[in-house]
């Protein structure tokens, strides 16, 4: 069972690293918000299966709705949107390199909200390091064909900082109710897609079905695979490998996103871009070595500790 979590482990990595892909094909036919829309429509329907076939939706849950919507909010509706416009602005393989940063942003939430999450000099060290990739990624202080697109990386920053309140809003508010992970997800999900459906403009959508590799990029890879069966591997994983372990998975999309986009969309990658992004991944990996971990995490049951990691784009 061990090696087949870590296949899963791979397969996860996989498919949040390929979403960088996916997105950026797709808006170069259809809006950022069309893109979202189908993709947590798609995300939403696995899971939905997946928790009516485990019995974890119940309607007493239904007294928390201001929380799922909070959630859907933080950790879909916006998150999502504002990854997805700031990828249509730059390209895939910067952003999917800028991406390192959530774990940080998850930090630093953390740290600003919950006392259970003490800074301390490595974790201070590890963010200075992790910014400093972002600004050499990301050039500020050069314009036009030498800088990347300001804006882009303000919607990727953005889309970072729901993340970070997500993780903030989930270990105050929902990890004390008990509710299953997965559960949680298909509300937050299906509040979503609601909120979507309500507020998207459809015109001039039928674009994404004149390239079916790009239509099938977007409703599966991005939708039903990105999003929805990730994130059943991910609950997955942290059943059998534990919180600690499964965070690992958080290195490695950064990097796909960086292959795929210089390899599949000949997006120009320079040597200092390599160097820029593992800095930020170092960063992160000096931030969670300097975490002192509560005294119960080993008594902690999963459906909390299935919140103490970062979601993906």
């Amino acid at each position: 069972m061990k090696n087949n979590a870590y296949l899963v482990f791979g397969f996860l990595a996989l498919c949040w690293g390929m979403t960088f892909l996916f997105n950026k094909t797709a808006s170069s036919l259809i809006s950022p918000m069309q893109v979202v829309t189908v993709r947590v429509i798609m995300g939403f329907l696995p899971v939905l299966a997946f928790a009516m076939v485990c019995k974890v939706l119940h309607w007493q849950h239904l007294r928390h709705m201001h929380h799922f919507i909070v959630m859907s909010l933080l950790a879909a509706t916006v998150y999502y949107l504002a990854f997805a416009k700031g990828i249509s602005l730059l390209p895939s393989s910067v952003a999917g390199m800028l991406s390192g940063v959530i774990p940080m942003f998850s930090f630093i939430a953390a740290a600003i909200f919950l006392r259970s999450e003490p800074v301390n000099i490595r974790s201070i060290i590890g963010l200075l390091f992790g910014f400093a990739g972002v600004l050499i990624i990301a050039k500020p202080w050069e314009s036009g064909a030498f800088g990347i697109d300001l804006m882009g990386g303000v919607y990727v920053a953005i889309g970072s900082g729901c993340v970070g309140l997500s993780f903030v809003y989930v270990r105050k508010f929902l990890s004390p109710l008990g509710i299953s992970p997965i559960a949680l997800c298909t509300y937050q999900l299906g509040i979503s897609a609601v909120t979507l459906l309500l507020i998207c403009d459809f015109s001039g959508m039928d674009a994404i079905f004149t390239n079916w590799k790009i239509a099938t990029g977007l409703f599966i890879g991005l939708g039903m695979f990105g999003t929805g069966i990730a994130y059943m591997c991910y609950y997955f994983l942290i059943g059998k490998l534990g919180a600690v372990k499964t965070a690992g998975v958080t290195y490695i999309p950064p990097v796909i996103g960086l292959l795929t986009g210089s390899l599949i969309l000949d997006e120009p990658v320079s040597a200092t871009d390599i160097v820029a992004t593992a800095m930020i991944l170092s960063g992160v990996f000096i931030i969670q070595s300097g975490r002192t971990p509560p005294s119960s995490a080993n008594t902690t049951s999963p459906n909390v500790r299935a919140h103490n990691l970062p979601e993906r784009a």
